[in-house]
């Protein structure tokens, strides 16, 4: 689990995947790759825009809700393709912990972007954070 990455898992009616990485950061950065990759051909997007996201939740899991929420969120208001993501630190103060990233990508042209599948939303169903002995995994389900 040295090398960070992102699977696919059956489900029967919505996608769920498992992030992995040697850090929480590099976790947090797989399960945006894995979520927006459902969503779009990533690979040929050019990061053009960059968003600065900063968040703080109660809890691994309710940031990882959060800043995948955000991130769709962005996608669906301010129409910006992510492709490119960085999560520089994940800290823990006072009970809660705090993201500090950056997402890249471009606008949204409806006649260059072919999507592959509506993300409705994120789920809180099974969303599991789990530290493992080489790294840590999350496991998320959106709601297609």
């Amino acid at each position: 689990m040295n090398i960070p990455g992102y699977e696919y898992l059956p489900h029967p009616a919505d996608v769920r995947f498992m992030a992995y990485g040697a850090t929480l950061e590099e976790v947090f950065e797989q399960a945006a790759h894995a979520m927006f990759h459902v969503i779009i051909d990533t690979a040929a997007l050019d990061p053009e825009h960059s968003v600065d996201i900063k968040l703080e939740s109660e809890g691994l899991e309710n940031l990882l809700y959060d800043y995948l929420s955000e991130l769709l969120y962005l996608f669906e208001v301010e129409e910006i393709v992510f492709g490119q993501f960085r999560v520089d630190s994940i800290e823990k103060a006072d009970g809660s912990y705090i993201l500090h990233g950056q997402a890249s990508g471009e606008n949204l042209d409806q006649e260059r972007h072919s999507f592959e599948t509506e993300v409705k939303a994120v789920t809180y169903h099974q969303l599991e954070i789990t530290k493992e002995k080489d790294g840590y995994s999350a496991h998320v389900i959106v709601d297609t």
